[in-house]
């Protein structure tokens, strides 16, 4: 109770008659207040000189405060509908939940959806590359030995350290049908590598067979992905590092030293052989094929030799005499054709008078002796001109004519004999 009651001091502030607070006196202070709210001129003083206790009371007006609380609302609807708008980015995607169910994606722009707690969104990036690291963490050194180490198909335990790239290819399987799809990604490399490496030779996993992993690796993780529903793209698996455990890799290095020793070697001695081999090759068939020309050579000869000589026997059958004397005169031709010696006929009644003996002799004997060597016929010996035999290597003899005649009658003889 106020001290200023007028009461006050009354029966210890008791009123004759209290009863409960009077209701119509209620409202009229809930108006005021709510008029000195609403109202610019913050509620005029009366007629009054501005006391205090002296204000007029106001008059309870319900369709004031209607109007009130419905600005309020108005502004307060206003509001909640304009927080249903949204940005999408180019590299995003929108995906709009109707009572945390998928609802439908929208592209980039402004848009607008049902304001919460009826319709939500959630933006998707889908042209982002994401990196997953196996093995490692940041950096190569920093090793993750669960699960870098593998087993190979010849038992070896190998060191592999590898990253994967990929993009999301349906947003909406990436949101709603995994829980943790990144983990997922972590676990399904780790099963396609090791199945991968646990097919292959040591070997093969350290050198040669680093991008056939890769691309199997690839393919598998897809293939297994895809079968998961995750809405992920594999683009690309990056082989870091593969190498034996640090406990062993000295002698890995020596062993891997002495198969490129091996293989140095190797390709010496190949290059050895296929320098000598051709050439052996080569000169086998090179004498092959002088065997084989002189022996077509040699039957060509004798074939020709056989026909000639049954050629000369048809002559012969029919001019005996004729025959023989063509044979020996050919005979004594090809005898006499390499040798520098020079016969003359003296028997006489020839038809040979004058032979130009140095003529002769330059062309018979000009490619065993210089032709300086050989005089003219004014400087040979008498002997010579008067049917004498001359040799170039002996020196000149002088024949008996008598003796001449003699030995060429012994030869036709010998012949006829034939």
């Amino acid at each position: 109770m106020s001290l200023n009651d007028p009461q006050w001091g009354n029966g210890g502030g008791k009123r004759p008659n209290q009863g409960p607070p009077d209701l119509e006196e209620l409202w009229r202070d809930l108006n005021r207040r709510l008029s000195g709210l609403f109202d610019k001129k913050g509620g005029a003083s009366g007629d009054g000189g501005g006391g205090g206790g002296n204000r007029p009371p106001v008059e309870f007006n319900p369709k004031f405060l209607g109007g009130g609380i419905g600005l309020l609302v108005g502004i307060v609807l206003i509001v909640w509908l304009a927080s249903g708008f949204y940005i999408v980015d180019a590299s995003q995607r929108g995906l709009v939940l109707q009572f945390g169910k998928y609802k439908e994606s929208t592209e980039s722009g402004l848009r607008w959806r049902l304001p919460y707690p009826i319709q939500s969104h959630e933006l998707v990036n889908i042209s982002g590359v994401r990196t997953i690291e196996v093995g490692y963490r940041g950096s190569e050194k920093n090793k993750v030995l669960k699960e870098a180490l593998m087993l190979t198909d010849d038992e070896n335990i190998i060191n592999i350290q590898f990253a994967v790239q990929y993009i999301l290819k349906d947003p909406v399987d990436y949101i709603f049908n995994n829980r943790t799809p990144d983990e997922a990604v972590m676990q399904v490399a780790e099963t396609a590598i090791r199945e991968i490496v646990g097919k292959s030779k040591m070997d093969f996993v350290l050198y040669e067979g680093r991008e056939q992993i890769a691309v199997k690796a690839s393919n598998l993780m897809q293939e297994i992905l895809d079968r998961y529903k995750t809405g992920i793209l594999i683009s690309k698996v990056t082989m870091q590092n593969a190498q034996p455990p640090e406990q062993v890799q000295a002698a890995f290095d020596d062993a891997v030293k002495s198969g490129q020793d091996r293989e140095r070697q190797k390709n010496e001695g190949q290059a050895y052989a296929n320098d000598v081999v051709p050439k052996a090759r080569g000169t086998a068939a090179r004498l092959m094929q002088e065997a084989d020309g002189y022996k077509q050579r040699l039957i060509a000869t004798a074939e020709g030799d056989a026909s000639r000589f049954r050629q000369i026997q048809a002559e012969y059958a029919k001019a005996p005499e004729v025959t023989r004397s063509r044979m020996y005169l050919e005979t004594m031709q090809q005898v006499y054709s390499s040798t520098s010696k020079v016969m003359v006929d003296a028997k006489g009644q020839g038809n040979l008078l004058y032979l130009p003996l140095d003529k002769l002799m330059h062309a018979a004997g000009g490619a065993l002796m210089p032709p300086d060597s050989v005089g003219s016929s004014a400087e040979m010996p008498a002997q010579v001109r008067s049917g004498t035999v001359v040799s170039n290597d002996t020196p000149p003899q002088v024949v008996d004519k008598t003796e001449a005649r003699s030995r060429d009658a012994l030869r036709s003889r010998d012949r006829e004999a034939r």
